[in-house]
């Protein structure tokens, strides 16, 4: 029999407590187990950037995480950034800019543009640019996801100001 470990943690603001074997990685454990299917697996290799998640408020690129590296944290995935059904205004702008063309890099993306907007509301050109360094888009140009996230960025600012 196979030795399993308990997992407690936060995922998109939900505890969750499973038991899971002790090498699933955290990419696997959040499509397979909690079938939050917005994280992409692509290269397995931290590369790409298609799985990036939040954890305690730092992107980690899923791939590369043990599921048990994540007791007792927050993690937050693409299916978290919506609330109440309605996209968020990062979610929004990169519609808005047509930032995205296949989708199977945006969720990472959105994760990673996240991450910097959480910890510095007024990025620069060249915080967006090395926030966003370990996502590949094969698709698109990242002149408008660089513009998504200037965008969104300044919306949230003015939101702020208006609570």
């Amino acid at each position: 029999m196979k030795r399993r470990v308990r997992l407690t943690c936060r995922v998109n603001g939900q505890f969750v407590v499973e038991d899971i074997d002790p090498t699933m990685l955290l990419l696997h454990f959040l499509r397979d187990r909690l079938k939050l299917f917005g994280t992409k697996e692509a290269c397995g290799e931290g590369e790409c950037g298609a799985c990036t998640v939040i954890m305690n408020g730092r992107p980690v690129t899923s791939c590369l995480v043990l599921a048990v590296e994540a007791e007792g944290s927050e993690i937050t995935t693409v299916e978290g950034l919506a609330k109440d059904g309605e996209l968020s205004i990062l979610q929004q702008e990169f519609i808005k800019f047509d930032a995205l063309q296949c989708g199977f890099c945006t969720p990472g993306m959105l994760m990673s543009a996240r991450a910097l907007l959480d910890r510095n509301p007024d990025p620069t050109d060249d915080d967006i640019m090395e926030a966003m360094s370990g996502n590949l888009c094969r698709c698109t140009g990242y002149r408008q996801i660089f513009d998504a996230v200037k965008k969104a960025a300044k919306r949230e600012r003015e939101e702020l100001k208006r609570s």
